[in-house]
C-alpha cells in the first residue's frame, strides 16, 4: 500500500473519530426511540405491518428532527462564538487599556505576579490574535467549536437511521419471509447487542468505564421499550376492546 494511500485512510479515519460522539447519541436515540414504538406496538397487539409503518414513521421523522437540531445548535453556538470574538477585536482596538487589564486579572488569578506576570501580559497583548483567544477561553468561558455544522447533523441522522433501524430489521424480515419465530424476541435480542455496542462506544467517547456505559445504554433501551409496552397494552384495552 502506498504511503499517500496509508496517510489518506488514516485521515479519514481520524474524521470518522471526530464525529463519534454525534454517531453514538444519534445511535442511541435513533434504537431507543425505535424500539419503544416497537414494544408499544406489540404491547398494543398491532400488526406486524401497521408495527413497521409506525416505527419507519418515527425512524425518519425524529431522525430528521434530531439531525436538524444538532446542526441548529452547533451552527449556533458557531456564530455566538463569531459574535463575541468580533467584540472582542473591537474593544481591543478601542479599549486596549482596558483589556489588557482584564488579562492581567486573569494571569493574577491563575497565580502569576510580579515580573513574571509583567512578562506573560507583555507577551499575550502583543498578539492580537493570541490576545483574543486569551479573553475568549478565559474571560468568556467559549471555545471554537472545529467541527462542520453539517456534518454533525449528518452524522447524527445516519447514526439515528442506521441504529434505529435495527429494531424493525426482523419485522420487516418476517413480513417479506413469513417464518414462525418470535418476532419480538429476536427483535429484543438484536436490539440489546446494539445496545451493548453503542454503549462501548459511548465508554469510548465520555472515557468512561465500558461496562458502566453499557449497563447505563442497555438500562435506558429496556426502561423505554417497558414503559412504551405497558402504555400500548393500557390503551389496546381502553380504546380497541
Amino acid at each position: 500500500m502506498k504511503e499517500s494511500q496509508i496517510h489518506q485512510e488514516s485521515k479519514y479515519f481520524r474524521k470518522l473519530q471526530e464525529y463519534l460522539s454525534e454517531f453514538v447519541y444519534g445511535g442511541i436515540d435513533g434504537a431507543v426511540t425505535t424500539f419503544a414504538v416497537v414494544a408499544g406496538g406489540f404491547g398494543a397487539d398491532l400488526d406486524a405491518g401497521i408495527i413497521i409503518i409506525l416505527g419507519f414513521a418515527n425512524l425518519f421523522a425524529d431522525g430528521f428532527s434530531m439531525s436538524v437540531g444538532a446542526y441548529l445548535s452547533a451552527k449556533s453556538n458557531k456564530e455566538n462564538f463569531k459574535k463575541h470574538e468580533a467584540i472582542e477585536y473591537w474593544e481591543i482596538e478601542n479599549l486596549p487599556e482596558i483589556e489588557r487589564e482584564e488579562i492581567v486579572d486573569i494571569y493574577k488569578a491563575k497565580g502569576f505576579k510580579g515580573e513574571l506576570l509583567e512578562q506573560v501580559v507583555d507577551q499575550i497583548t502583543s498578539n492580537k490574535e493570541l490576545w483574543v483567544a486569551e479573553m475568549m477561553k478565559d474571560e468568556l468561558n467559549l471555545m471554537q467549536e472545529s467541527k462542520s455544522p453539517f456534518k454533525i447533523g449528518l452524522a447524527t441522522f445516519i447514526s439515528f437511521l442506521s441504529v434505529g433501524f435495527i429494531p424493525l430489521l426482523v419485522y420487516l424480515w418476517t413480513y417479506f419471509n413469513p417464518s414462525e419465530i418470535n418476532i419480538f424476541l429476536w427483535t429484543s435480542i438484536l436490539t440489546g447487542i446494539a445496545f451493548i455496542i453503542i454503549g462501548w462506544l459511548k465508554s469510548i467517547v465520555n472515557q468512561t468505564s465500558e461496562f458502566k456505559s453499557i449497563a447505563e445504554t442497555v438500562a435506558l433501551g429496556v426502561l423505554a421499550a417497558v414503559v412504551a409496552y405497558y402504555v400500548g397494552d393500557i390503551l389496546e384495552n381502553f380504546f380497541l376492546k
